[in-house]
């Protein structure tokens, strides 16, 4: 049976059809006649509004489940659901189409053009898009403006530090206004002030409502979110509930 992973929706709504649900997922990579198992058999539910951080050592599975959650890569077994509908019905041409519409991106990388503006940037999800070019200006802006770049919106990526391309990073994976992000080690390849400043951004999103599902190496990072959800060696080695969630003031640590 899934993990059913407390739901935290601030909105106190009743319980509903959780918007993630994955039972006995796998992955299974094949080369040269070898093969390497990722993923083997993970199971949990996660319903909408949740925040929900997913640590393990390196090659414990945890940016293989993170690329299947967001129909970057497919499984080998078991079943992902999404919405209420299974993945697998859809062909390869709709899932791109969801998961531009349906989900946002946060790597550890930034993943930036660094000769486009910060603008340019956060417009690049939208060319992909049902919404008309008239409104991309104004929707970019607007996710500029929510982590706090407005000042930045016309200098080139290469001109910012690390802290700020992450935030560009994050204003462009809720251009689209997504049900979930996917923060990928968001963390990673910054110093503990700009790690504060983008886990407090992260945050805020949630507090708006946005799913979060985190996927990090540091302890820190992680009780960020509400659940933990423990991989080793492709399976699900337990689930930790986050009883008090760090303040601002505690300082971030690295």
């Amino acid at each position: 049976m899934p993990y059913k992973i407390e739901s935290q929706n601030i909105n106190n709504q009743s319980k509903r059809q959780p918007i993630i649900l994955v039972r006995g997922l796998q992955k299974t990579y094949y080369s040269d006649d070898v093969e390497t198992p990722a993923l083997q058999g993970v199971s949990f539910a996660a319903e909408k509004g949740d925040f929900i951080s997913i640590m393990g050592p390196s090659g414990s599975g945890k940016s293989t489940l993170l690329h299947l959650l967001g129909f970057l890569d497919k499984p080998t077994g078991g079943e992902y659901i999404f919405e209420g509908k299974k993945i697998e019905s859809y062909s390869d041409d709709e899932l791109a189409h969801f998961r531009n519409k349906k989900l946002g991106f946060v790597f550890q990388a930034f993943n930036l053009l660094s000769k486009m503006t910060v603008l340019e940037n956060v417009k690049m999800p939208l060319a992909y898009s049902d919404v008309p070019e008239s409104k991309w200006d104004e929707l970019a802006t607007k996710a500029i403006e929510k982590v706090g770049l407005s000042h930045r919106i016309n200098h080139e990526a290469s001109k910012l530090s690390g802290g700020e391309k992450q935030r560009v990073a994050i204003a462009r994976a809720l251009v689209n206004e997504p049900s979930v992000i996917f923060a990928d080690e968001p963390t990673g390849n910054l110093d503990s002030k700009s790690g504060t400043l983008v886990m407090d951004y992260i945050e805020k999103l949630h507090e708006e409502g946005t799913t979060i599902i985190l996927i990090t190496h540091e302890t820190y990072t992680a009780q960020y979110g509400h659940s933990i959800i423990h991989l080793k060696d492709g399976l699900i080695e337990n689930v930790e509930k986050v009883e008090e969630k760090h303040k601002k003031h505690d300082g971030f640590l690295k």
